[in-house]
């Protein structure tokens, strides 16, 4: 008979590792009778990959930027709904378990980022550090990517946008502030919940809901602008704390805030309803109901438009309590300027122009 399903080893997102929508072949476990099942590997493993580029080109509407830098595949922090998952199979790699364990590090990011940024011709608009994956997962304590791409563009003085949940973040506020000083940084964190428990269901290895709350006051009182973004809400799992999440970040010092409603695209729908099955089995179906109510009666809505919000009732009630307590909050205001400066960019060794 199959084997069943194993329960989620504690600091791990998920215990199942299905194959990806690339795979060429298939194959199932199953129970022989001789209980000598191989328990699925745990410990993180990285590999190395010589990029050929570093800068990801967008054209995204639902997106503020259409650049971006992620020193990392896959991520350990194990975030059960994260988005990025499904891109884990063009490695050959399964979306479950492989991608929080088995890693990839650009290790020539630096060098392949100061190329970019001094091609001739080269327009700066703000990169956005860390999208895909967290450029602050616990895998950047060691490898310092993240930090050697602020360096350069700290030096050619190109605006980042930075977004994470990890407290990681803090160890750089040595060249966060002299960006920040030049309006040159901005930085968003991510804030699902302010319950230690469900954190550590739903994002097993990020930083705890104070910590995230610590580096947006830090930052704040140290000069760098900070935004919250709720994302993702998920329909009766933590939908019911968006006010009291933008409320905490506020007080925090955020001065702009966003949301994303839960995406379930490729293999991910199949790990989020295990997820729920083995954590919230009663209210399983209802959240299920519900997210497919908000994408057309599928897991999934692609669409530029709608992908990031959903559309019927349930996603317009949410959109108008984020409007609401954005006002009352003072989130978003339309005299406050969250622009990065790209007119300082200057690649060391460029004459600088002398108007």
């Amino acid at each position: 008979m199959p084997i069943m399903p194993q329960p989620t080893p504690r600091g791990r997102g998920t215990a199942s590792n299905p194959h990806n929508r690339f795979a060429p072949t298939r194959s199932e476990a199953y129970d022989d009778g001789w209980e000598q099942e191989v328990p699925p590997t745990r410990a993180t493993e990285v590999r190395s990959e010589t990029a050929k580029t570093v800068i990801t080109r967008n054209q995204s509407p639902d997106v503020g930027f259409d650049r971006s830098v992620n020193p990392y595949r896959g991520c350990e922090h194990g975030c059960i709904y994260c988005f990025a998952r499904p891109s884990h199979a063009y490695w050959d790699l399964s979306p479950g378990i492989d991608f929080e364990t088995r890693l990839i590090a650009k290790t020539n990011l630096a060098e392949r980022l100061e190329q970019e940024l001094s091609k001739p011709g080269y327009v700066p608009q703000p990169i956005a550090l860390g999208v895909n994956t967290d450029a602050y997962q616990p895998l950047e304590r060691e490898q310092r990517l993240t930090r050697q791409a602020l360096e350069i563009l700290l030096r050619y003085r190109h605006p980042v946008h930075i977004i994470t949940k990890g407290s990681l973040v803090l160890r750089d506020l040595d060249l966060l502030v002299p960006l920040a000083e030049q309006r040159l940084v901005s930085v968003s964190v991510s804030l699902t919940t302010l319950d230690d428990e469900l954190k550590r269901i739903m994002e097993p290895r990020a930083a705890s809901p104070a910590a995230r709350l610590r580096v947006l006051r830090t930052l704040h009182q140290a000069g760098v602008p900070v935004s919250v973004m709720c994302a993702p809400m998920i329909p009766m799992i933590n939908d019911m704390e968006l006010e009291r999440m933008l409320e905490a970040a506020r007080e925090a010092g955020a001065a702009s805030a966003g949301y994303v409603l839960l995406r379930l695209p490729h293999e991910l729908a199949g790990l989020f309803e295990d997820w729920l099955a083995e954590h919230f089995p009663q209210r399983a179906g209802h959240v299920l109901s519900l997210v497919r109510q908000s994408r057309g009666g599928r897991n999934n809505d692609s669409r530029f438009g709608s992908r990031m919000r959903g559309e019927g009732q349930f996603a317009e009630l949410l959109a108008q309590r984020f409007r609401l307590a954005c006002r009352r909050l003072g989130y978003n205001r339309r005299d406050q300027n969250f622009g990065l400066d790209c007119s300082r960019f200057a690649p060391p060794g460029q004459q600088m122009s002398l108007l």
